[in-house]
């Protein structure tokens, strides 16, 4: 596959300790991702920040470094980034989802084994 161009950047900031039927959130919407086809998902771990609850979360404090946060981006055409967002309604309680439009300079897939 090959992507070039205008194309659609999701990125979807959860906590590192939400899950979704006693798996990883961000495991299950790299998941769904990858069966819906999309181009390509990755999962970042941040080492400090805070959302909504405004509660800092650290890795320099033992007594917060626990629920870090996370951001899983996808980047693909924005047909299909718009087809895929259904999907995290179902699946994010509490969380952020933003889209931005970026220019894709290359990407080349790699030959399945």
């Amino acid at each position: 596959m090959r992507l070039a161009g205008r194309a659609l950047r999701l990125s979807v900031y959860v906590g590192e300790d939400d899950v979704w039927h006693h798996k990883p959130l961000y495991h299950e919407i790299v998941r769904r991702a990858h069966d819906a086809g999309l181009a390509g998902a990755s999962v970042l771990r941040g080492i400090e920040g805070y959302g909504a609850s405004s509660l800092i979360h650290t890795t320099r404090l033992l007594s917060l470094s626990e629920d870090l946060p996370v951001v899983i981006v996808i980047v693909d055409e924005e047909d299909r980034i718009r087809a895929f967002l259904p999907q995290l309604d179902e699946l994010i309680g509490e969380g952020l989802v933003t889209l931005d439009d970026v220019e894709v300079i290359r990407y080349a897939g790699r030959t399945a084994p």
